[in-house]
């Protein structure tokens, strides 16, 4: 009993946030998270002019214009090929942050974006459309990296009362991401014709800043100590992040979760898929990153000026609503960030996608009727306005958060794999499909969207606990005393190696026993 009070106290201290901590947050999701957002919406407002270079381009190369037909191909895979490089950068992650660490694959990946830039700085001056394809590729490579790497490393640095509330600075991020391009994309700024290869490539300059100063910050020390056994470089760390010398109880509740693994090594994705004592937090995982970008955001933030001309706003005045839509997300995210420890996750999350799904519904129900009834366009950006806004609340944030709290340490690179995988495959999808699907279905294509919408929210809603608050031990356990989903035989997934499984068992008991105590 004696070590309570100084338990107590330590939690109040490190509850604490300090300038080590603000500092490191404020600079991963600078360098990262914001470009993700930036090049979200970069290629919104310049549209008119990629287009037009391609078809230029086009001419002097085979002495014929495009047909309408394959320019909404070129341009829907410009937009949504960003997406794929996102797919593909979200393979190696487990791999990179293994070997490299969490911060040293944050600082080593920002040599992408001196590529990237380059390559759509310079598309225009040698003609090649192709360049402005790969560019956005080889950033959408970047940020698959970085998308599961920064919620990672702030999920392993924060104390648990702060987690939250840093996991979410990166959505905010990558809202202001988003409103920077909108604010920088306006006509009287870089949106005119013969600024948009120059738009484009701006990357490079918080990617710069990252790469110079990040170097000089501590690695993860749960990093340090379960995956390096590194005790001086863990312990150092965490002086660092929480501010105070006494660092004895972090140290041993990273000691607990190390004692647990410390006949498991860190899996593959696909062990992880095939392991019956996480499916739960797998699925889960899949369900809210799926629903995240398959709620229509993605749509939103592509097309938003096709969005504001097919509601009846008038062509010069779209710029304008879409950097006042800008300003609401950023708005919401700041909402979010500075409630999600006062309300938990979950109702973040079930909130946010189901105020989503009323605005697509409602917004199929307005452009539906404003041809006979002209307000009814003034709705439908008040829907795309609550759309993002819910969005940025809650769903834009807390899905790359969970994945970091669902699992225990050997686990959470795989899963990362997994959840970002998916992601990007459906960011993918609605960038590419979503001009044909808005061509063929017109205003009920926002169903779609409604539909998931709903479906995400109910399953987050009964299936995901509340994990504010609590420790990574704390979470795997209660999703331990759930019943099994489609769990594989006994013995058919092994994630330790032969004669290990009487210390996992004496490992088990001691962590049961120590939490009783």
């Amino acid at each position: 009993m004696e070590g309570r009070p100084a338990l107590h106290a330590h939690r109040r201290i490190t509850g604490h946030l300090t300038f080590p901590l603000l500092a490191t947050t404020l600079l991963a999701s600078f360098g990262s998270s914001l470009l993700y957002g930036y090049n979200l919406a970069v290629v919104n407002s310049p549209a008119v002019h990629i287009k037009a270079f391609y078809n230029a381009t086009w001419s002097r190369r085979y002495g014929q214009s495009l047909s309408q037909e394959l320019l909404t191909v070129m341009y829907s895979l410009t937009v949504s090929v960003f997406a794929l490089g996102g797919l593909v950068g979200s393979f190696p992650v487990g791999m990179l942050v293994t070997r490299y660490g969490r911060k040293g694959t944050l600082v080593r990946s920002t040599l992408l974006v001196f590529l990237a830039g380059f390559l759509m700085g310079f598309s225009r001056y040698l003609e090649s459309p192709e360049m402005v394809m790969a560019g956005r590729f080889v950033m959408g490579l970047h940020s698959g990296i970085c998308l599961s790497v920064v919620p990672m490393y702030l999920g392993e640095i924060a104390p648990k009362t702060l987690r939250g509330f840093l996991g979410l600075v990166p959505s905010i991020f990558i809202c202001l991401g988003v409103f920077s391009a909108q604010v920088l994309g306006l006509p009287e700024l870089l949106g005119e014709d013969g600024y948009w290869p120059l738009f484009l490539s701006l990357v490079v300059i918080p990617a710069l800043l990252q790469l110079l100063l990040l170097h000089w910050f501590p690695e993860s020390p749960r990093y340090l100590l379960i995956e390096k056994n590194n005790i001086w470089g863990a312990t150092d760390a965490l002086r660092w992040f929480l501010g105070k010398d006494d660092v004895r109880d972090v140290l041993e509740e990273m000691r607990e979760e190390q004692h647990s693994l410390s006949s498991v090594e860190t899996i593959s994705a696909w062990q992880l898929l095939r392991d019956g004592s996480v499916r739960w937090q797998t699925l889960s995982v899949a369900v809210i990153n799926m629903g995240m970008q398959l709620s229509g955001i993605d749509a939103i933030w592509f097309y938003t000026n096709t969005i504001f001309q097919h509601a009846g706003i008038p062509g010069p005045e779209i710029p304008y609503t879409t950097v006042g839509t800008g300003a609401i997300e950023v708005l919401a995210g700041l909402l979010g960030c500075f409630t999600i420890e006062k309300l938990g996750r979950r109702p973040l999350i079930v909130i946010g996608f189901s105020f989503m799904g009323i605005c697509c519904a409602s917004i199929t129900l307005a452009l539906v009727l404003q041809a006979t009834v002209p307000w009814m366009r003034y709705l439908s950006v008040a829907c795309v306005i609550g759309i993002i806004a819910g969005f940025c609340m809650g769903p834009a944030g807390v899905p790359f958060l969970m994945t970091a709290e669902l699992f225990k340490q050997s686990h959470r690179p795989a899963a990362y794999i997994v959840g970002g995988s998916l992601n990007w495959l459906s960011n993918f999808t609605v960038g590419f499909v979503f001009p044909f699907l808005q061509m063929s279905a017109g205003a009920f294509c926002y169903l779609v969207f409604c539909g998931v919408c709903v479906l995400v929210a109910l399953y987050v809603y009964i299936v995901i606990p509340e994990t504010k608050n609590k420790t990574f031990m704390e979470i795997n356990q209660i999703f331990a005393t759930r019943h099994p989903f489609l769990a594989a035989p006994a013995g058919a997934v092994k994630m330790v190696p032969l004669g290990s499984y009487g210390a996992l068992e004496n490992s088990s008991l001691e962590l049961s026993g120590s939490s009783r105590e």
